[in-house]
């Protein structure tokens, strides 16, 4: 399955040193054993259009090997824990879209 979540920064925390902090939380996240694979980055620079969203400061996107492992990311891991506490203050808006 994949989980993908978007971020909107706050305006105070989307200058480069908290740019950097937060990639560096993301990339420690992408570590998590019950992960499968992982790939984040920022809204690519395609032509716009009425369906495109450049909107998000962050994208992240996890790949598990089934669902189970998806759940124990979810309410067992460390590692995701302690993003989420590190950070959750830091973002406007996040956004979750996960895929069977």
């Amino acid at each position: 399955m994949e989980h993908h979540v978007y971020f909107w920064l706050k305006e105070e925390r989307n200058n480069a040193d908290d740019r950097a902090l937060f990639e560096k939380g993301i990339a420690e996240l992408c570590q998590s054993a019950n992960i499968e694979s992982s790939h984040w980055g920022v809204s690519a620079e395609t032509a716009e259009r009425p369906v495109t969203d450049h909107s998000f400061t962050y994208a992240l996107s996890l790949t598990f090997s089934s669902l189970a492992d998806h759940n124990r990311y979810q309410d067992e891991d460390e590692i995701h824990d302690a993003f989420v506490t590190a950070f959750k203050d830091w973002w406007e808006k996040a956004l979750v879209m996960d895929v069977a």
